[in-house]
């Protein structure tokens, strides 16, 4: 039978291991041609990340408990190493220090952010924190939508200014979201004790609709940027990159939408016994 803590942590390192490649593939794109040295950085963590992926692809679901919490926090030390290579890429442009580079402060700020996460992830699984459900809800939902948000501004932004409609879709979909983010903020600072079913369910299914909404949109954007039908500064593989990314915050939900209806079960059937 599988290991539910190997499955899980394999599914993470599979998943973020390939978006932090892609970062930094991204990152190399937006450097100078004299940045050398921070270009050679971006190619050695690209390869850091494609053989962890590989590794991860490797492994299988009865592969022993040990051996993927030694590969997790083998993971974590790369992870961590990255994020402090996008915090000084940060800063390198906040400080004006890459005048002239084409990656926006909030981009690279959105992928260190990712990174976080990554290793906050990694740390959890192999320390055995489980979060509450209705915290675990709020907290997941915060973040990926402030993801969400930054994705609709970049695509803005990088669209060609003649795409007329397309921007301002991104624009739309960049308000929707910051209104949910600031929702899921408030939501965060009430935190309610108990987990509110109907609250949560509310929450999650609100949420549900816009984030299918901008899958979609972003899907449309993917494929006619493949096609060569639009013009824009999109990487063809930023354009599936962020696409994913919604699929994966779709996927949480469902996994947390499952949760929720076990406990409203679970809760029924101790009203009527009662």
């Amino acid at each position: 039978m599988a290991d539910a803590f190997v499955v899980r942590s394999l599914d993470e390192i599979r998943f973020w291991s390939r978006i932090m490649k892609e970062h930094s593939l991204f990152l190399r794109l937006g450097f100078r041609c004299e940045d050398t040295q921070l270009i050679q950085e971006a190619n050695t963590f690209y390869s850091i990340f494609e053989q962890i992926e590989a590794r991860a692809n490797a492994y299988s679901a009865d592969t022993d408990p040990q051996q993927i919490m030694a590969f997790n926090t083998e993971v974590h030390t790369a992870v961590s190493y990255i994020w402090a290579f996008k915090r000084k890429v940060l800063e390198l442009i906040l400080t004006c220090q890459l005048p002239g580079a084409n990656n926006f402060p909030l981009l690279v700020d959105h992928t260190s952010r990712e990174a976080n996460y990554f290793r906050n992830r990694l740390a959890d699984l192999n320390n055995g924190n489980l979060e509450p459900l209705g915290d675990a809800i709020i907290d997941e939902n915060v973040f990926f939508l402030k993801i969400m948000a930054d994705h609709a501004k970049f695509i803005g932004h990088l669209l060609d200014p003649s795409e007329r409609k397309l921007v301002q879709q991104a624009r739309e979909f960049s308000h929707d979201f910051d209104q949910l983010l600031w929702q899921a903020q408030d939501l965060s600072s009430m935190r309610p004790q108990s987990e509110t079913v109907p609250l949560l369910d509310q929450f999650l299914d609100q949420n549900r609709v816009s984030v299918v909404s901008l899958r979609d949109f972003k899907k449309t954007a993917r494929d006619l940027i493949e096609a060569c039908r639009i013009k824009s500064i999109i990487h063809p593989l930023l354009a599936d990159h962020v696409y994913r990314e919604a699929e994966r915050f779709l996927d949480i939900i469902d996994m947390f939408e499952e949760s929720l209806t076990g406990k409203a079960v679970a809760g029924e059937k101790k009203w009527h016994h009662d």
